[in-house]
């Protein structure tokens, strides 16, 4: 059994977390505890229940929210390449309906070359994707949302170590992302981004603005 115990507390309030695991054959289950505040008296504001088989399913039941959020998984070999599939159904109170249903899958075809696919019914997406790593620092990372008639690319490279700059480009509301992470660190990791939005609209206007100009000299 493993267990484990985490408290904070102010001059005005005391809370804590708890979380308490163990194994049971090849199941695993999980029971935590978090928004303990002991002001007037103890009050446990989020309980929440997990049971797991690895490679084989998940389930996590938040009790007083009665929020879940249950995953399937299921790996076999197609023309002897590995292909993995999951299926996730999320419901939470912040979602509308009967919640959020998610199919993923991904063909691993050599060490360098994968190709996978992402369905969301509700949130109508399609999404294709290809992602090639070249000699281990560079991925390159096109898709293609199918329903929305739409094209992403993203371009990640390692420059030394556990650091990574990241690319995006979202070719639908034409915003650019970069995006700089630093992992692995002593004193934990760090994440810088920055989002540009409409690039290519406003390097438009301001070529068709400057053409204008020439035009009328």
């Amino acid at each position: 059994m493993q267990a484990s115990f985490t408290a904070l507390c102010k001059p005005e309030k005391a809370a804590a977390a708890a979380t308490v695991s163990f194994k049971v054959r090849e199941f695993k289950l999980r029971a935590s505890i978090s928004d303990v505040v002991v002001v007037d008296g103890p009050s446990v504001n989020d309980i929440s229940l997990g049971l797991e088989k690895p490679g084989c399913f998940i389930v996590e039941f938040n009790v007083p929210k009665k929020n879940y959020e249950f995953k399937f998984l299921h790996g076999l070999k197609l023309g002897g390449k590995p292909l993995n599939l999951s299926f996730t159904h999320t419901k939470s109170d912040a979602m509308e309906g009967n919640g959020r249903t998610m199919l993923d899958g991904d063909l691993v075809i050599d060490s360098a070359n994968k190709v996978s696919v992402n369905h969301v019914p509700e949130a109508g997406i399609m999404k294709f994707g290809y992602a090639y790593e070249h000699r281990g620092l560079t991925t390159f990372q096109p898709s293609y949302d199918l329903v929305k008639n739409s094209w992403e690319l993203a371009v990640s490279h390692r420059v030394r170590g556990d650091d990574v700059i990241r690319a995006t480009y979202e070719a639908s509301s034409k915003t650019l992302g970069v995006e700089w992470s630093q992992g692995s660190k002593p004193n934990g990791s760090i994440k810088v981004s920055t989002v540009i939005l409409s690039l290519l609209v406003v390097l438009d206007i301001d070529l068709t603005t400057s053409l204008r100009k020439l035009r009328n000299v």
